[in-house]
């Protein structure tokens, strides 16, 4: 089933049905053969996009640049550097501006606010590449590898074990949420993820009918027991390098290697990362290269998810 998404933000993923993400879904799988066998018309024809990056990024930049040429439109990429955008020029005042000559804006940064802003100001629609507290565009690709690798959603496990409380934890909490997954999220107690999003994430489940269940486990070899997935992202955030031996020292017993990925006693659980990955730090090589790992598959399903967020929201379908 179609749904029209025209002139949406995409911000969040509390922000859109199960039936709506299971839509972004299939348009990303439709998108992704159109390109392998070379049949895409281009739906973003005549488009100008913004993409603003106040954080570095190899994924997110180069999926949505060549998601945007694939379809037709023209990215301009925008460092901090580039534009004034909250130095000598108010958020605000940068959204109306962009907005006048942009027909999207992507913004990858740092406070979840400054992506709000552009998207209460700008006046089309604003896609969040990343922030502090959210990763969207991601947990799409997530769902997409885990759909082609594993057949279905609904009802697998899913355990994200490192720092559950950051934008990935976040993140995915709401994606198997919304999507009828059950998720673990395996942390130390420090690094648990916020208690209200934890309810919030619940009564989503709840609200939409999913079967969701989330849950919190401490012990990995417990939380990882029967997994469908194991997921991990790095142990320190970009703006938190002051933090990296403590990290190390808290989530050293989290690491996800052969010993841990063989506790699930499933033989067809598969590992997953956002990357860019430290390996001897949260996954170890041997994990890393496994042949139940899909983290090259998932990279490159961030383009073609990305490119059903644009033509979903600005494109002609």
């Amino acid at each position: 089933m179609a749904f029209n998404l025209h002139g949406r933000h995409f911000l969040t993923l509390k922000d859109f049905t199960p039936q709506e993400i299971e839509f972004l879904l299939d348009l990303s799988a439709d998108l992704k053969a159109k390109k392998r066998t070379r049949t895409q018309y281009p739906l973003l024809k005549g488009r100008n996009i913004a993409l603003i990056f106040e954080k570095p990024s190899t994924r997110t930049r180069c999926a949505f640049t060549v998601a945007a040429i694939d379809e037709g439109a023209h990215p301009e990429y925008l460092s901090k550097n580039d534009i004034h955008l909250g130095a000598k020029e108010d958020t605000k005042d940068t959204a109306r501006v962009l907005g006048r000559m942009f027909d999207g804006i992507q913004f990858r940064g740092f406070a979840h606010s400054t992506v709000e802003e552009l998207a209460k100001y700008a006046g089309v629609p604003v896609w969040n590449g990343l922030t502090d507290q959210f990763h969207p565009t991601q947990i799409l690709a997530d769902m997409l590898t885990v759909k082609e690798h594993l057949g279905s959603l609904k009802g697998r496990k899913f355990v994200f074990i490192g720092d559950a409380r950051n934008n990935m934890g976040n993140s995915l909490m709401i994606g198997c949420a919304k999507l009828g997954l059950h998720y673990v999220g395996c942390a130390p107690k420090a690094l648990d993820p916020d208690p209200k999003l934890v309810a919030e994430c619940k009564k989503m489940a709840e609200q939409y009918q999913t079967g969701a269940t989330i849950s919190l486990i401490s012990d990995p070899k417990k939380a990882v027991k029967d997994a469908d997935v194991i997921y991990t992202d790095v142990w320190y955030s970009m703006g938190e390098e002051d933090k990296a031996a403590e990290r190390k020292k808290m989530l050293k017993p989290y690491q996800v290697n052969m010993d841990l990925f063989k506790a699930t006693g499933n033989k067809e659980t598969i590992f997953m990362h956002c990357l860019p990955a430290v390996k001897g730090n949260e996954v170890t090589d041997d994990v890393f290269e496994h042949p139940r790992s899909v983290v090259f598959d998932e990279a490159e399903n961030r383009m073609h998810t990305i490119k059903a967020v644009m033509v979903a929201t600005i494109g002609d379908i």
